[in-house]
């Protein structure tokens, strides 16, 4: 199995996988009650917490991609993150994505998940790409909609009530 650490490149942005040197832009991301609010995640406490949850990351070494590293090009900053992952429970693989806030509206979200969605279908040979979200969460449904999905229905994720999107490798 190849694995790939090394994720797409946009105009804007490089994805890369988290390294323990990103456990501080981790922690950030992932303890902003903004961006935590539609994720049905707990925030993270610390850095350490942010940097033990980096090197447990299995995606990489299990299934050969995960979520990776959203890289500002411009800046060399961590961002957020975006990528693919294998939903065991759902047998589906799902698009997510995370920026910080002094990122949203740029359309950097969208741009990652479009490299995202065309590198699961290209690279992975994917034939189905899912993307959860709360319902409530209408900028990233809005994302979901500019890489192509369409709503499938609603799901019981985690005893939250989700919205499930997908979108189909083009023929």
């Amino acid at each position: 199995m190849k694995t790939y650490r090394q994720g797409p490149e946009t105009n804007r942005i490089k994805l890369r996988s988290m390294t323990a040197d990103d456990a501080g832009a981790f922690f950030a991301l992932n303890s902003h009650p903004d961006v935590m609010r539609y994720t049905g995640e707990q925030p993270l406490k610390s850095v350490e917490e942010a940097r033990s949850a980096i090197e447990r990351y299995p995606d990489f070494d299990t299934y050969g991609y995960g979520r990776w590293a959203c890289v500002l090009k411009e800046t060399q900053a961590v961002i957020g993150f975006c990528g693919l992952k294998y939903l065991e429970d759902l047998e589906a693989v799902d698009l997510g994505y995370r920026f910080l806030p002094e990122y949203w509206g740029q359309g950097l979200a969208t741009e990652a998940s479009h490299a995202s969605v065309r590198f699961g279908f290209e690279t992975l040979n994917l034939d189905r790409i899912i993307g959860l979200v709360l319902p409530d969460n209408t900028a990233s449904i809005r994302v979901l909609e500019k890489v192509g999905m369409r709503l499938d229905g609603e799901i019981t994720l985690d005893g939250q009530q989700a919205l499930q999107y997908s979108v189909r490798r083009p023929s």
